[in-house]
């Protein structure tokens, strides 16, 4: 078995995982001494080139996924390759539960979601965030610009600026020193800092997940009600 580096739970267990490196970079060496039956990618994180390179040697499953239906998709497939298809199943039904859970607005509320600084990027349509986005009942303005993570244009939000901004806490590490930047162009929006996790990383770890979106949730409704 082998990791990446970013790959950081279950913590305990990946400790005696050998790593082969980034999502970009992987070392060959490494990898070849673990002789993996299966090798999995996603179509998002690793190039076509790696992918292409990585087929000539070893069988390799990319996933795609970029809204919710997409990761429990994601979720039976893997378990029917692997010979664990009574698991996966679990995993996706009780997923399907935790987002169900969800404690939506009752009316949308308008937000930008920024996952980089220099240049500022937020995210766009067509993008797993997004679809976490709309069971909550967001209502994501970077739909409007082009690209799944556009760069954010603040031109465009003049007229209409957002009620909520998440700065999330990956792949760009936000903190609250990063207030100020944004209320230079947002000064009445209601800024919080959102675990990225939360509304980034899909399979088994969204088993859970409304317990995180339901306090936020009630954090932004009581933030906008102080606001006025």
């Amino acid at each position: 078995m082998g990791k990446t580096r970013f790959c950081i739970h279950p913590k305990e267990e990946l400790q005696r995982v050998q790593n082969i490196g980034g999502t970009k970079e992987i070392k060959m060496d490494r990898l070849r001494s673990l002789k993996p039956d299966l090798i999995i990618g996603e179509k998002e994180e690793n190039t076509p080139e790696m992918v292409a390179e990585l087929e000539k040697e070893f069988p390799v499953f990319v996933t795609e996924v970029r809204d919710f239906e997409a990761a429990q998709q994601m979720i039976l497939d893997l378990g029917l390759i692997t010979g664990s298809l009574d698991i996966a199943t679990k995993i996706a039904a009780a997923s399907a539960q935790s987002i169900s859970n969800i404690s939506s607005f009752e009316q949308p509320i308008s937000c930008l979601y920024y996952i980089w600084k220099d240049p500022w990027m937020v995210v766009g349509a067509d993008t797993f965030i997004d679809s976490v986005l709309q069971k909550c009942q967001f209502e994501n303005l970077g739909t409007q610009l082009e690209g799944r993570y556009p760069m954010f244009d603040e031109n465009h939000f003049l007229q209409k600026p957002p009620q909520v901004i998440l700065l999330s806490s990956e792949p760009y590490p936000f903190k609250t020193s990063h207030f100020g930047d944004i209320r230079n162009i947002f000064p009445d929006s209601l800024i919080k800092i959102v675990a990225g996790e939360m509304f980034s990383w899909y399979g088994s770890h969204m088993i859970g997940v409304e317990n995180y979106l339901n306090l936020l949730l009630e954090e932004v409704k009581m933030g906008l009600f102080l606001k006025g």
